[in-house]
Formats: C-alpha cells, structure tokens, sequence
C-alpha cells in the first residue's frame, strides 16, 4: 500500500478478525480470488459478454464464498433454502452486472488512483480503532488472517471505485422537477383509514354446471384465445444420481477419510457472550464510586438479576438491553476487562474492575469453546456428500460414454443400444415444461427448441442428474379445437359467471350501506370484513395487491361514502374512506431536501437497472445453463436437503 500508512498502531484482537473477516470476503469475493475454499474441478466458460468470457472457475468459487458466508449466519442452511433464495442465480447476475460495468469503464476511459485507493482504505470502519487507521501492520496482519493477498485487495478496491464511478456518470443526468418531488412527497406521506370488504369469486358457488352449448358458444366468440403452442419430442437417456447411489456402498476409511481431509467444515465455532455494568467516575470522587460498585456486586451475590441491576445502574449504551454485550461487541472492551474475562467461566461474575474512567462489573452468560464435530456426529452427512460426489462422477462418465458413442453411430437410439443404455420419449412438450421427477426447471424442454431435427445435444444437467436427447418431432402452433382445450375454456367460462354473481351480490351490499354498517353487512352477506389504519398509495391491501383505482378512491371519495365494487383479480372489493392525513407544500418545505436526497437516489436507481437491462442486449450475454446447473449441484449436494 502507500508508505503514508505504513505505521503501527495498537493491534486488534482475533476475534475481531471474524467479524472483519465477513465483511471482507464480501469484497474480495465479487472479483474471486481467495482460493481457500478447495480445488475446483470446473474449467471452461460459464458465461461470454461480446468477447469477454467469464470462467466457470470463477462462478464456482464465488458461489462456494457466498455460501460458506451464509452457512455462518444460517446453521440450517441446506440445498432447498438455497434455491429457495435463489443464491446461485443472484451470484451469476452480480458477476455478470460488474463485468458489463467493468467494460463500460474501459470505453470511457474511468480509472481509480492510488490516491483514492489509499482513501477508501483509511475510511472502511474494519481498519479503524478510537477514529484512526490501524496502520499498515494491522491492515496486512488482518488481510493476511484472511488468506488475502493486498494487492489483490487492493485491486478488488479499485475495481469497486471504478465501478462507482461509472455509476455516477451514467446517472449525472437524472434530475428532478417540482411535480414529481410534490406527487412522491404525497404518495409516502398522505394515507387514508378506510374499512372494506372483499368478495373473493372462488367462493361463488353455482348452483348448476355450465351446458355443453353454452360452452361452446363462449370458444366460438373467443376463439381467437386458444392456440396449441409449438411442441417437440425426443429420444432421451438420462442417469439420475438417486437411482445410482441406490447401487454404491461405502467403507468406513472412505468416510474416514473424507472427515480427515474436510476437517474445517465440520468446526464449530466457539462462542463468548459478555454482560457488563459500567458506572462511571463523572466528577464522583473515585472511593464513592467504587462503594457504589460494590454495593451492585453484592447485591448480585445475593441472588438479584445482572440484566436488571444493569438496566437500573449501568451508564453505557448497552444498560437498556440488559447490559448484553453479545458475541462480538465486547471484543471493542479495554484490555484490563479482557484480561478479566479470561479468568470466568460460563455463569461467573467479576469483581470491579477499575478502569480509566469508571468501574465496571462483567457477567460471562455463555462460554463454549470451538471444537471439531466428532466423526460419529457427522457421519451421515458425510456419506452423503461422498455418495453424491460418486454418483454424480458415475452420471458423468456414462453420459460421455454415451455421447462418444452415439456420435459415432449418428444416432442416439443407436448408441444406447450398443451400450446397454434405456431410451425413453420424452412425449411432446412445450417450451419450459418440466419432466416430472427428472427436471422441475424445464431445462431439457428448453434445449430442445435450440435443436433442428434429428440433432443431438450436449450432456443437460439438471439437479436430478445428467441426460442427452435427439430431437425426433416438431410440431408448429395452430388454433386450437374446442375438445383440445375444452376444459380451459370450461374454467374460464366458470370464473366468468362467478364474477358476475360476485358483482351483483356487491352492489346489492352497496345498495343496503346507507341503513346498516359495513362491518354488519359483511357478516350478514358472507364476506370478508378488513380495515385499514393508514393506506398509502401503491401500498398492498389485503389479497387485492396494488390497486390504482383503489388507490384513487382513497384520496378522492367524500369520508363515510361507500364506493361502487372494484374489480380486482380475485374478485370485487367495496371501500369506505373513514378518514384522511393529507399534507401540504408547506409540509413539503421543512423537509424538502430530504425528500429530494431520497427519490433523486431512487430515480437514479430505476434509470440505472433499466440501463443494465439495455446494456445487457447490446452486448449479448449468453449464460452456458448446462455448466451453471452442473457447478450447482456439485456444490449444493455439500449443503444436504433436497436437490
């Protein structure tokens, strides 16, 4: 780094580290680098952006850090809560946006010096103690705990300046006028009480089923609705790792040794939470505050609680939780109470501890230390992870035997055949449509419309395990025949009469609002009775969602009026506006700034997604889904849960 910062301060202790740690791994994590997560095994492009190719490599070993990151927050974290929150795909678009900036930069020629390098380096809160850099010690020390080399960080600083820069000057343009200031101040700040009830046509029963005839008539009218979209067919083998693993048995030195060689994933952490009381000299004579420390202490060797006597006596900002200093924060305590804390055990209480500036008393509330999971605990978990890894290894080869073969012999049929292999039909499907029990995202169906005829694809991989298919039939979209979609237009026409009854059933409860209370009617007719204390614009109501109209009749309808039945898509809601907050220019004036802070930064952000988008087409990402599916289930079968 700078000689400027080439100095020593104090150092800061290990288990800041792990907090610090977090928070650089976020960094470094965006550009790679930091390999410790283990060899990866994937080589090649995941993803091309015009010429620019992003390695496999890379994805990989970003999504294993995102990953390892959460598993520290999350103790439960599996496979279905990961593509529940749909990680990998999220860590791909952050890949993909910040290599589409990264070449933006370069066309406008935007760098970062070494300068502003050195400056956002003294600024981050991790390199800081008592408002000053750590010095460069430290700063290595740290970076070093981290397996992070500095330039590599350094770099990853850079490229993070860069990245901002290009953000600002695509955004220097976007301004504000009055009108939207005034309409956005409006729409966070005004609101309306309202009641309301809802007719939900689901609950509609009708008292007698549609006739064949009038069914009919209603595809006639709207015939123009229906078509058969395109769909295609295929000869397909596929190897589901499920059914493999059926076949494999492991030794207990395999287990053993996957648990020797792994050892790190199975640590648990240890963990130290502190409680402190903290009474501080002012201007009291030192010997009065220390009688008053000791009166504290007593009384907590009689039996009363800690957490009380600190909300009670305690001066730090931590009295209102009990005097709780949790996991980390304490680490930030001087060292005289550090050296304190060592010497108790889980439940004991200090004596006073004389500081600089007051006397403090501490509580160790929990003590566990680390420890490495034994072999027995983990067991099953691992033989999981190894079933999966050699399952996954036995797809792989079969699929490129077959693949070998079936190319040679131009025929996947073929191929399967004189190899012993099953081929199935995939029967027609549309574009996207899943295959129960071996694809639940569609992938092969998708594949199968970037084929021509009688072509064969690559290896597909889905979380189920691997296949190869031939194209065999295409057939092309047509209008649709009424016994083909006969049962859609069947429900459609169903919902149809449903909401037609819903609406009359809710103007008859608007007709009898002028005798009787909203709530009254509800009960009396079935419905659903809601309130709401202060409805926004574009705000969520109930199962309505937003609703403009809604939205509109809450700022414009005389208080105490009904509306008329608003159409939503579950059914009719009816309003009635009991009272209003509305504000004012003046209202605008005293916090105008603000105001105009905020909704220039969101505007600011809309343009530059909407940007991204654009940026995106023109230069023609091209996402390899094979390799990103076959790299996530590599490394979700290490998290257990479904797949």
């Amino acid at each position: 780094m700078l000689k400027a910062m080439r100095k020593n301060v104090k150092k800061l202790s290990p288990i800041l580290w792990l907090v610090i740690a977090a928070f650089i791994i976020t960094i470094f994590a965006v550009w790679g680098g930091a390999g410790r997560l283990g060899e990866t095994r994937t080589t090649g492009a995941i993803v091309t952006i015009g010429k620019e190719k992003i390695s496999a490599d890379l994805y990989f070993q970003n999504l294993r850090q995102r990953l390892e990151g959460l598993k520290r927050e999350f103790k439960d974290l599996d496979s279905k809560l990961i593509q529940q929150l749909n990680i990998p795909r999220q860590v791909l678009e952050q890949i993909i946006q910040q290599t589409l900036l990264s070449q933006k930069a370069q066309e406008l020629g935007i760098d970062a010096s070494s300068e502003e390098i050195r400056e956002k380096i003294i600024a981050y809160p991790i390199f800081q103690k008592e408002g000053k850099f750590v010095g460069f010690e430290e700063y290595k020390r740290i970076l070093e705990w981290n397996r992070i080399s500095i330039s590599k960080f350094e770099e990853s600083l850079k490229k993070e300046i860069i990245l901002n820069k290009v953000m600002k000057v695509l955004t220097a343009g976007i301004t504000l006028t009055p009108e939207e200031l005034w309409e956005n101040y409006k729409n966070r700040n005004e609101s309306a009480k309202m009641e309301f009830v809802i007719l939900e046509t689901e609950k509609i029963e009708l008292k007698e089923e549609p006739l064949s005839s009038e069914i009919k008539e209603y595809f006639e009218k709207n015939k123009e609705k229906y078509e058969i979209p395109e769909k295609r067919e295929a000869a397909f083998v596929f190897f589901k790792t499920e059914d493999i693993k059926a076949g494999i048995e492991l030794t207990d030195s395999e287990i053993e040794k996957y648990y020797k060689e792994n050892e790190s994933q199975f640590k648990d952490p240890g963990r130290l939470k502190i409680s402190r009381i903290f009474i501080p000299y002012d201007e009291k004579e030192k010997k009065l505050v220390l009688a008053e420390a000791q009166g504290i202490l007593e009384k907590i060797k009689g039996g009363e609680d800690f957490g009380d006597l600190a909300k009670k006596h305690s001066k730090d900002n931590k009295a209102n939780n009990a005097g709780d200093w949790g996991l980390y924060e304490w680490q930030t305590l001087s060292s005289g109470e550090k050296t304190e804390i060592e010497k108790l055990s889980e439940g004991e209480t200090s004596g006073t501890v004389e500081l600089e500036d007051g006397i403090s008393i501490l509580k160790i509330t929990e003590k566990k230390p680390s420890r490495i999971k034994p072999l027995e605990e983990v067991q099953e978990r691992i033989k999981s992870a190894v079933m999966d890894q050699k399952a996954r290894e036995m797809a792989e080869e079969r699929i490129n035997r077959l693949e070998k073969r079936a190319r040679k012999e131009k025929s996947l049929s073929a191929g399967a055949q004189a190899i012993g292999f099953e081929l199935k039909n995939t029967g027609l499907l549309k574009e996207g449509e899943t295959i129960e029990d071996i694809d639940s995202a569609g992938t092969i169906s998708t594949t199968l419309f970037e084929l021509k005829e009688k072509e064969m694809s690559s290896p597909i991989y889905t979380y189920k395990g691997v296949g190869i298919v031939q194209l065999e039939k295409v057939e092309l979209p047509r209008p649709a025949n009424f016994e083909e979609v006969e049962k859609e237009v069947k429900e459609e026409f169903m919902v149809l009469r449903k909401k037609e009854k819903a609406l009359e059933k809710m103007k008859k409860v608007k007709a009898e609002l002028k005798k009787a209370s909203l709530e009254g009617l509800a009960e009396k007719h079935g419905l659903e009775y809601n309130t709401a204390e202060e409805h926004k614009r574009g705000q969520y109501l109930s199962v309505i969602g937003e609703n403009s109209k809604i939205d509109e009749l809450a700022f414009s309808l005389p208080l105490k009026e009904g509306s008329e039945p608003v159409e939503f898509e579950e059914g009719y809601v009816l309003i009635k506006i009991l009272d209003r907050k509305e504000v004012t220019q003046e209202d605008l004036e005293k916090d105008k700034e603000t105001e105009k802070e905020n909704l220039l930064e969101s505007k600011k952000n809309k343009f530059f997604q909407s940007y991204m988008y654009k940026l995106r087409e023109e230069k023609k990402v091209n996402i390899k889904y094979d390799v990103f599916l076959k790299i996530n289930s590599d490394v979700l079968s290490r998290y257990g849960g479904e797949r």
